[in-house]
């Protein structure tokens, strides 16, 4: 077997570790290194006259790497004509030219795009009879056995361990067939098929044995999202309620992530039980805040048998006694508490996150999706221009795909029979909503909105986003709805972002010239539109840099929509009281298409408010249990230095 290119001593010891594991800054170099190894694999099977058989993946994770692949067949003239490839799974039933297809995606994303000979290409069948398919999968493994085997299998992981859609409870020695789909998978891909409703209860897949039979595996895993059940992979027992740990029997495996998937991992959460470390503030700071959690204690009763019995002797030998060590966090932390997210006038601003001056500021909130400003910052939003600060909203994409077909239809037939009861007669208002109605109550499942569809979603949440921003008391010239265009193409697959995105950013924030601005760095987010509004914030406050008035700009990135900063992270919490909590609901709720029934709740059954409340809360909660003062809530922000 060819030389693993990944494979390569990273400078951390790995004791606590069972697989292999490589960490890249980002999804985009973790996906070329394994593009690198593929085509060199390819380029040495040829080379020596023989075929290369590849096990291939779907989902988001290996996304990077088709698209590297078809880079370094188009660029670099790798040539796919002696590669046969199997792919893990299909969902059941399904038609080939589904939009949800597997086929479909790989057709799009490698097949088309490279010299591969179609009759070299295998995705199960989902359009089979239940009675066809033991035989078939029967058949697809033999195909496998025949060539010899997979060469190199690629996989990606489920939020519960699952490899292919192997899910908890397979055994190692499952084999190719129908399997019924586990909740929290059908959740994670329920916002592909546009509701939980819509999404097949069953899939045809891999077994566990051939993955483990592969020559070579290689597991990719991107974003804080996967961290948990990496960790659970790499560093657990192995066990069937986790199948991806079956891979620590597997003798040349290695998982590539990037830094926010290994996040969990003992050597990178905790790098002081591992091996001797440099102790710099930001270590001292997690070190203590986390053991401090761990043992339910106040920072300041922390002792130096508690650093000692939890492996932090070193820090105690280089900064301690512990007392001292426990003050110096505790004021740190005490020190992000605000009242006053757009600094306070006329105070000393020396141990304040933000400053006093400008006593009033010119502030820029982005979001998103047309919820996200009020969902993660509503009190911070609400306080800072209730403070007189200058606050501008930014709505960065309309967020259409997230209203229901069955929300757009009554919106369009209200406006269509209003418009007949009254006799009103609006020619193109009239065309644009009636063709609505006419293609909704047609649609098939699977079918991507028309443009007056797309439109008349947009608006409903325009109009909920601009009585949001109003009850918060911003004037109509200060909301600003930004329709990137990446966002904007009738599906769950968004464009990559592009120079316009760029350029309207920019713009924007020209125009306001702002002291402060909120940006969300909420990346847990399933479908993706935080990473790629956040992107396009960084390029345009970076291409801006040159630029007099940003020298007085400040970027705080908020969460709370899919997840929470860390405590150690925080350097700005925002406390709120009871009454300025409901306050926040209240605003939430102007929100109306998304309660009762949301699009892309995710992995959490909570309606969003509930959530914004509940992460809210237990930040307050931490704080108190670390010492200090309780409040009913706490909005948390990090600062990014650009």
């Amino acid at each position: 077997m060819l030389k693993s290119s990944i494979d390569k001593a990273t400078g951390f010891e790995k004791r606590f570790e069972n697989i292999g594991t490589v960490v890249y800054t980002d999804s985009v170099s973790g996906s070329k290194a394994v593009a690198k190894e593929i085509a060199d694999l390819i380029k040495v099977k040829a080379s020596q006259k023989q075929p290369c058989i590849l096990g291939l993946a779907t989902g988001s994770s290996p996304k990077g790497l088709y698209a590297e692949l078809v880079r370094l067949h188009k660029e670099e003239g790798l040539s796919f004509k002696n590669v046969i490839s199997f792919n893990l799974d299909e969902y059941y039933p399904m038609e080939p030219d589904s939009v949800n297809s597997y086929v479909r995606f790989m057709k799009e994303l490698l097949f088309n795009q490279v010299d591969i000979l179609p009759e070299n290409c295998h995705v199960p069948d989902g359009t089979l009879s239940k009675a066809e398919i033991a035989s078939y999968c029967t058949d697809y493994e033999s195909k496998i056995e025949a060539l010899g085997g997979i060469d190199l299998q690629i996989l990606g992981i489920g939020g519960n361990g699952h490899i292919g859609f192997n899910e908890s409870g397979s055994l190692q020695n499952s084999k190719t067939r129908l399997v019924a789909l586990d909740h929290i998978t059908r959740v994670a891909a329920s916002s592909d098929f546009l509701g939980l409703n819509n999404t097949p209860r069953t899939a045809i897949t891999l077994g566990v044995k051939m993955i483990m039979e592969a020559q070579r595996v290689i597991l990719m895993a991107w974003g804080e999202g996967k961290s948990n059940i990496i960790k659970q992979s790499v560093e657990g027992q192995v066990t069937n309620l986790v199948p991806a740990s079956f891979l620590q029997e597997h003798d040349n495996v290695t998982f590539v992530l990037d830094k926010e998937a290994s996040s969990k991992l003992t050597r990178i959460n905790t790098p002081w039980l591992v091996e001797k470390i440099v102790w710099t503030d930001k270590l001292i700071r997690k070190a203590v805040l986390g053991l401090a959690q761990h043992l339910k204690k106040p920072i300041l009763m922390l002792t130096d048998a508690d650093y000692i019995e939890n492996g932090m002797s070193d820090l105690l030998a280089d900064s301690g006694p512990a007392y001292d060590i426990n003050i110096k966090i505790f004021n740190k932390l005490q020190s992000t508490i605000t009242g006053w997210p757009g600094g306070k006038p006329n105070a000393d601003d020396s141990n304040r996150p933000e400053r006093a001056e400008p006593a009033k500021k010119r502030v820029l909130i982005f979001s998103p999706h047309p919820d996200d400003d009020v969902i993660s910052m509503g009190g911070t939003f609400k306080r800072l221009q209730e403070q007189g600060h200058d606050v501008h909203i930014g709505y960065q994409t309309s967020g259409n795909i997230a209203v229901t077909d069955d929300e757009a239809l009554r919106f369009a037939g209200f406006v269509c029979d209003y418009n007949d009861k009254f006799g009103i007669k609006s020619s193109e208002a009239e065309n644009i909503y009636k063709k609505a109605v006419t293609f909704l109550e047609n649609k098939k499942g699977s079918e991507i909105d028309i443009p007056e569809v797309r439109y008349i979603k947009g608006l409903i949440r325009k109009g909920e986003a601009h009585a949001a921003a109003k009850f918060i008391g911003l004037q109509d010239d200060h909301i600003h709805f930004m329709e990137l265009p990446f966002y904007e193409t009738g599906a769950i697959e968004k464009k990559p972002l592009g120079k316009e995105d760029i350029e309207i950013t920019m713009a924007l924030i020209d125009k306001v010239k702002p002291h402060q601005i909120y940006a969300a760095g909420d990346l847990a987010d399933p479908h993706g539109t935080h990473k790629v509004c956040l992107d396009a914030i960084f390029a345009a406050v970076k291409a801006l840099k040159p630029k007099k008035y940003m020298d007085d700009c400040w970027v705080w990135l908020y969460r709370g929509a899919w997840q929470e900063w860390g405590v150690d992270e925080i350097e700005m919490a925002v406390p709120m009281s009871p009454d300025q909590v409901l306050d926040k609901r209240h605003g939430i709720f102007k929100h109306q298409s998304q309660k009762d029934g949301v699009v892309f709740l995710g992995t959490d059954s909570r309606e969003f408010w509930q959530r914004a409340e509940d992460r809210n809360k237990e930040t307050a909660e931490v704080y108190h249990q670390l010492g200090l003062s309780h409040y009913a809530a706490m909005e948390a922000f990090v600062r990014w230095h650009f």
